[in-house]
């Protein structure tokens, strides 16, 4: 029964899918692989007696080291690693004690079958447990037998799972004590549960919480114990995301992003008055949040990552309080939200302070050439650059960033006043420029992007019909359709389970990654790998 379960994916009950956490599939297998890799052999050195398989069956793999097997397995999509695991009891063996990261369909009729999955699967350490709308989830019974069977866990993610309750939370916490990654979203539990979960996983590091039902108004606050690791907060779609106040103002936070969440904030942001906070970034959209929040967040000296995002009630004089405090700040991302409280007045103090700002992201702020022609003079770091639904933006604006800004790599402009006139002021100014994007702007016409690329053939450029993969827009807002502008180069890094990836996540450097890899050329790295080895033993046996 056990086998049936995690073997075939059309069945009714757990469904494991291994690129839910982060794995990358593979390419299709090539048909053929054995018989070309048989090609390779002569008759007297195959002997089948040793490998281990009769009547013309050949494994090539009998000698290779379980942990090399493992490493490949690493490479192949869930369903790739299913059909695997069908090979042989080695396969299977191999396969299970070496799959680290695990998502279930997590519906109540799970429970019957979950030891016979984790004797299975027995080193997980990422754990996903995902429910529908219209399912029943797995219950508290069922999360206490997860936290026994798998009490290394160190990331968890919880979707939809409607009926753990707050009982469930403080069972799982005190198994699951060296869990670091903690994902919430669309469950009941309340903050008794995410207390138990913060007083008994005294290393957890990250916490995040999108559509928790159970923080209503009586609900007790959020606290951290003092020896708690906690470094990053993001919350979306709560009621009464207040309770989270002392929470916020935790002197290990480095991170806190709150999205749409309901309720006055100012409190909260007050809270880090005392001056010791070490937040290094927070980001703040669609909040009741004011000037108030703003002079609390002021306090923050070591704030480096600012974003205000469709907060209508903050103003110049807000802004102004930040950056004369914030000496450290090196991104700034504003969306005025068209209710023009921030304008000239607070960009002059951006360009008289932040003299290490990075990356700028102004989005329906109506910047004038007094403003941007000061932060261009004095911000001689500004790498980033986003210019977005603003009126006052045309071509005298561009050719003084043209000019002045010569540190500047990537830029967008969009639906702003321009025209050729500023699109070709950037050919002779902006040496270091190596993207643009240019975006509804009405007034550019397609003739200027070859003109542009004529002259500088290195610079990549964007625009409106553009189809090319890797620049065109992400839909999603103007918000969203910055990523590849303001994104941040990254090296590729070795994830938890040893495959590779590019740190930050971007889709550009992971194209890049996957080319200098070979891996789109188009073969299964199984059977390349495979009869690269057959070739190599052969040679050796001659």
């Amino acid at each position: 029964m056990c086998d049936s379960v995690t073997r075939d994916s059309t069945e009714p009950y757990p469904i494991l899918n291994h690129t839910t956490m982060g794995q990358a599939p593979s390419s299709p297998a090539e048909p053929n692989v054995r018989d070309t890799s048989l090609c390779l052999w002569s008759p007297e050195f195959l002997d089948c007696e040793s490998i281990g398989f009769e009547d013309g069956d050949y494994d090539f793999t009998a000698n290779l080291p379980d942990d090399c097997l493992a490493h490949i397995f690493q490479f192949l999509s869930a369903g790739d690693r299913k059909r695997c695991s069908l090979v042989s009891k080695r396969w299977l063996l191999v396969d299970g004690q070496n799959r680290h990261r695990l998502s279930l369909d997590a519906k109540s009729e799970i429970l019957p079958f979950l030891p016979c999955i984790f004797n299975r699967f027995d080193s997980v350490t990422k754990l996903a447990l995902r429910c529908d709308r219209r399912s029943f989830s797995l219950s508290d019974e069922a999360l206490f037998i997860v936290s026994i069977r798998c009490s290394n866990l160190i990331r968890v993610k919880l979707r939809g799972c409607r009926e753990i309750t707050d009982l469930g939370m403080e069972s799982f916490a005190r198994n699951c004590k060296s869990l670091r990654k903690l994902s919430c979203g669309s469950c009941t539990f309340g903050a008794k549960g995410i207390n138990a979960m913060l007083e008994h996983c005294k290393v957890l590091e990250e916490l995040s919480l999108k559509r928790i039902r159970g923080l209503h108004e009586l609900a007790e606050p959020i606290k951290l114990s003092l020896s708690a690791s906690l470094r990053s907060v993001f919350l979306k779609e709560l009621v009464n995301g207040q309770v989270f106040g002392s929470l916020v103002a935790t002197r290990t936070l480095k991170k806190v992003k709150i999205i749409r969440c309901l309720g006055n904030w100012d409190r909260v942001f007050e809270m880090n008055g005392n001056g010791n906070s070490s937040l290094t970034e927070i980001r703040l959209e669609r909040l009741q949040v004011t000037d108030i929040g703003l002079f609390g967040i002021s306090k923050c000296s070591n704030l480096e990552t600012l974003h205000i995002v469709k907060t209508p009630d903050c103003s110049n004089l807000g802004l102004a309080s930040v950056v004369e405090r914030c000496k450290l700040l090196r991104k700034l991302h504003i969306d005025g939200w068209r209710v023009k409280r921030i304008g000239d007045q607070g960009l002059m103090s951006v360009a008289k302070h932040c003299l290490n700002l990075q990356e700028l992201v102004l989005i329906g702020v109506d910047a004038t050439y007094m403003s941007l022609s000061a932060i261009a003079s004095n911000c001689k770091k500004l790498e980033r650059l986003a210019l977005c639904g603003s009126g006052t933006i045309g071509d005298a604006e561009i050719g003084c960033i043209a000019e002045k800004c010569v540190t500047l790599r990537k830029f967008c402009i969009k639906g702003c006043l321009i025209s050729d006139v500023g699109v070709q002021a950037l050919a002779l100014g902006c040496p270091k420029l190596v993207k643009l994007k240019v975006k509804k702007c009405s007034l550019v016409t397609g003739e200027v992007r070859e003109w542009l690329r004529e002259r500088r053939m290195t610079l990549v450029v964007s625009m409106d019909d553009d189809e090319t993969n890797g620049v065109g827009l992400v839909d999603g807002g103007d918000q969203r359709v910055l990523e590849t502008v303001v994104e941040e180069e990254a090296p590729p890094v070795i994830d938890g389970d040893g495959g590779l990836g590019v740190a930050g996540g971007g889709r550009l450097g992971l194209a890049i990654l996957k080319t200098k890899l070979g891996l789109l050329a188009g073969r299964n790295l199984v059977a390349c790998t495979l009869r690269r080895w057959s070739q190599s033993e052969a040679t050796s046996s001659i």
